[in-house]
């Protein structure tokens, strides 16, 4: 069943909604744009364009932006991954047209002008900084960047220090008109609202806006190989990363391989690489396993923390676990376990409204549709242990990756 509605304007944006009777409103602006969208020796920027949003636009100043919503007690945020750049905000019911009205000024309105860029420069910089004192996540993109060696795909969605550094307003612009495209951006809402006074809130705000019709020509990444490397740095514990290239958001594997991913090392602490590792040998406080699809390739990644002494004997293990998913078959009642904590934790994760509706944004631009939990929950269940069993041996095979920061001696 479809419970959700959609309009596209002339321009090519489109309009998403899905109905709530709740009295909190949440919405939110996607576009598909991110750090992999990058020139070379421009790394950052997308990221940048994203936290110069809220600092000046034809209109507004920064504390006219901030407070535009704050003063009515909303939450405005953003974040910008490989991908995407999206701007999201939770209000009351009855501010709407105020968020409408701000997110069209910020989206399309914003005038970087010089003096902002400085700071802001200086912000994001003090952001890599801190980034890099944290070793468990300077790990992943560093993991990212050898499995996608020298392609815009590994690079920090930071930027680095230098490639900041050097960012200016002509980068900006470039990079708007070459990737802003109004026919892939979607402005989706989840609230109690009329769908038909919606559309006319969002031809008031956004109907007016030039019409994009760049075409990306996004750089698919090469075949990897797989190879193990050890850092050494100022640190007191081993930090691990392994993994590997994946499945696209639009391969047929992909649900098994995040069912697969869920009983490996997903949520909760029942999964088996917390069992195993933790729970019975009480090597790493943290372990988990995570896998990101991506328009035309994917990630899979296990990550753990722990004593030097212990890391190769935890790397033993993990290895361990992966060789059973390719050797051995789930047994039925193992895979029907499987699939039910993960149609429950799926069910569960609905309650969290912002990500539901970003998530269906998204999914709107990648497939022109969105599924339904019952659609979704079937996917699941048409899972078999003998596909598990073949994404086992194509995802954790001798091509993995392996990455460990190491303490200096």
């Amino acid at each position: 069943m479809i419970d959700y509605q959609v309009h596209t304007l002339s321009n090519g944006i489109r309009i998403l909604f899905k109905h709530s009777t709740s009295a909190i409103t949440h919405c939110c602006f996607v576009v598909n744009a991110g750090s992999r969208d990058e020139l070379v020796r421009k790394e950052g920027l997308a990221h940048f364009i994203e936290h110069l949003l809220f600092k000046e636009t034809e209109k507004r100043n920064t504390n006219q932006i901030l407070n535009r919503l704050e003063l009515v007690g909303a939450d405005l945020n953003a974040y910008t991954t490989k991908e995407y750049t999206c701007v999201h905000a939770s209000l009351l019911r009855q501010h709407l047209e105020r968020t409408v009205d701000l997110f069209q000024d910020i989206l399309f309105h914003s005038t970087f002008p010089r003096e902002e860029l400085e700071k802001e420069r200086g912000v994001i910089l003090d952001e890599i900084s801190s980034y890099l004192d944290q070793p468990e996540e300077a790990i992943q993109d560093d993991f990212e960047d050898l499995l996608f060696r020298d392609h815009p795909l590994g690079k920090n969605i930071l930027g680095t220090p230098e490639s900041v550094a050097a960012l200016g307003k002509d980068d900006i612009d470039q990079f708007i008109t070459a990737n802003y495209n109004t026919s892939e951006m979607v402005f989706a809402v989840f609230g109690d609202h009329d769908f038909k006074k919606l559309i006319k809130l969002a031809e008031k705000y956004f109907n007016d806006i030039p019409a994009n019709y760049s075409k990306k020509d996004r750089l698919k990444p090469d075949d990897s190989k797989g190879e193990k490397v050890n850092v050494s740095r100022p640190i007191t514990q081993t930090h691990c990363i392994i993994g590997n290239r994946a499945y696209p958001a639009s391969h047929h594997h992909k649900t098994g391989l995040l069912l697969l991913n869920n009983l490996l090392g997903g949520m909760g602490m029942s999964n088996r690489l917390n069992l195993e590792i933790r729970e019975k040998y009480g090597i790493a406080y943290t372990i988990e396993s995570n896998y990101s699809p991506l328009s035309d390739t994917g990630i899979f990644s296990i990550y753990f923390g722990t004593d030097a002494e212990k890391a190769e004997k935890a790397l033993r293990l993990v290895h361990k676990e992966l060789k059973k998913l390719r050797d051995q078959k789930l047994g039925s009642l193992q895979l029907h376990q499987a699939k039910q904590k993960f149609i429950g934790q799926i069910a569960l994760a609905e309650e969290n409204r912002m990500g539901l509706i970003i998530s269906m944004a998204k999914s709107l631009l990648d497939f022109d549709h969105i599924d339904s939990l019952e659609q979704i929950f079937a996917k699941i269940n048409a899972v078999t242990a003998e596909q598990l069993m073949e994404i086992s041996n194509e995802i954790f095979d001798n091509t993995l990756t392996t990455l460990m920061f190491v303490p200096k001696q």
